[in-house]
């Protein structure tokens, strides 16, 4: 009977082994799995602008940064007329009474409305308001709406997404803003991205594939989004058996999660173990490559940039088949 026991206790044991195995490692990854990961630390995340690889110095317009001086952009000057201005290599975008460029915010939803930009990350985009914003020459105005926040004030909205504006755009014209982070973009009269350049100095087109490669003189292959930016992992993050995020709260502001991509959507990704997971703290669900959480950077200004690289001595680049490029596991 021992013997018997034993055997029928290490078959389960070995059952349960290759279950936690597939969960994550299979090539048919499951819809989304649970994370139950705590929040990092408040070092573990490390500082924009901190990284060892990639362009030096800080990211000005992160949504968790501070602008480096009074703006035309303050959050109390109204939006007024609307209208459509085209800014050069951008696009047609809206602008506010002021001639003041309009942004949307990735992390933001419009079916329903709802911003997710407050505190700090609202000094740097100032909500627009929306008591006396009416609709100029080019704008529609069945598009234009409004969304409460939580301080109970109304934000712009164009065709559902919140609007706001820069507190770096100084002068009528400027476009200082667009494709910040890899998140901010200037809104189109439509609603939509205006996606002619790649924003504030980044002087390079949108990449098509939702998550694809580019070659990087320092670090090789490497995994970007379809904006063209550095896509990261965090080594506190755990992939198996299944993926757990261990960044949240104010690490995500500075390392914003990598949205679910469909597989069919990317170029030069391996496909085993890519998969979602829903996070336990609202923020939805999230990519992995071979089962490890991703995201960006919001230090990284524009394409090619890759100021994450080795912050904290916890996040780096990843390469397409999910491993850490400089670092160990």
């Amino acid at each position: 009977m021992k013997t018997s026991w034993r055997s029928a206790s290490l078959v389960a044991s070995a059952a349960a082994v290759l279950a936690l195995t597939t969960a994550c490692g299979q090539d048919s990854p499951p819809a989304a799995s649970q994370n139950v990961g705590a929040t990092a630390a408040a070092g573990d995340y490390g500082s924009i602008g901190s990284g060892t690889a990639g362009t030096a110095g800080t990211a000005g317009g992160t949504a968790t940064g501070q602008p480096s001086a009074p703006s035309a952009s303050s959050p109390s000057n109204p939006a007024g007329k609307l209208s459509v201005s085209t800014a050069e290599k951008v696009g047609k975008v809206v602008t506010d009474s002021l001639g003041l460029t309009l942004y949307r915010f990735d992390q933001d939803t419009a079916e329903p409305p709802k911003t997710n930009c407050d505190g700090d990350c609202a000094k740097t985009w100032p909500p627009v308001p929306a008591d006396d914003a009416e609709a100029g020459e080019g704008i529609d105005k069945a598009l234009l709406g409004t969304v409460t926040r939580a301080d109970g004030t109304k934000q712009l909205t164009v065709a559902g997404w919140p609007a706001y504006r820069y507190a770096k755009d100084v002068n009528a014209g400027d476009v200082k803003g667009q494709g910040v982070g890899g998140k901010w973009y200037a809104l189109a009269p439509d609603g939509k991205k205006a996606q002619g350049g790649a924003g504030a100095g980044g002087g390079g087109e949108a990449v098509e594939a939702g998550l694809s490669t580019r070659n990087d003189a320092k670090l090789g292959e490497i995994v970007v989004d379809k904006n063209g930016m550095t896509v990261y992992r965090f080594k506190k993050d755990e992939a198996w058996p299944k993926p757990v995020s261990n960044c949240s709260g104010a690490c995500l502001e500075k390392w914003p999660l990598v949205e679910p991509v469909d597989f069919a959507d990317t170029k030069g990704i391996q496909k085993k173990g890519y998969m979602i997971f829903d996070r336990t703290d609202g923020k939805g669900k999230q990519q992995t490559i071979n089962c490890s959480p991703i995201y960006t950077f919001a230090g990284d200004k524009a394409p090619g940039d890759t100021n994450g690289q080795g912050v904290g001595g916890t996040w780096y680049a990843v390469r397409p088949d999910g491993k850490l490029v400089g670092a160990s596991e």
